[in-house]
């Protein structure tokens, strides 16, 4: 069972937060939680506050599972690009030089980890198979 945590609207580029993303895709929570608490970017402060309210999320989804033996992983993490605000700076000559304000929206999916257990008959066919 999965669960989806996302984030609006965040004042930092999407370039520079998917520099951080990447960082933790595909990873365990407990080892993505310990990468972004040391990572220096800004962020990885988001990014961190998002995984354990995907967790969280989870943990109201399933309230008779533990978390402990649950192995949550980070199944996706996309990072979109948000409404860019336009301001203007002053420029020499009377002009003026259009900075772009950019902003990205933060989607997380968390799931459980599942090491398949291969049944003797699903054996059997892939054997004909090959």
């Amino acid at each position: 069972m999965e669960a989806i945590a996302r984030l609006n609207n965040v004042p930092t580029s999407p370039r520079k937060m998917r520099l951080v993303a990447d960082l933790v895709r595909g990873k365990r929570v407990g080892n993505a939680l310990s990468i972004l608490k040391y990572t220096p970017n800004h962020g990885a402060l988001r990014l961190e506050k998002l995984l354990l309210s995907a967790v969280a999320n989870w943990q109201a989804k399933n309230p008779d599972a533990k978390l402990e033996e649950a192995d949550l992983y980070i199944k996706t993490i996309m990072v979109d690009e948000g409404r860019s605000l336009k301001r203007l700076r002053p420029a020499p000559q009377g002009r003026g030089h259009r900075i772009r304000k950019r902003s990205n929206h933060v989607t997380l999916v968390v799931d459980t980890f599942l090491t398949e257990e291969v049944t003797a008959d699903e054996v059997e066919v892939n054997e004909k198979a090959n």
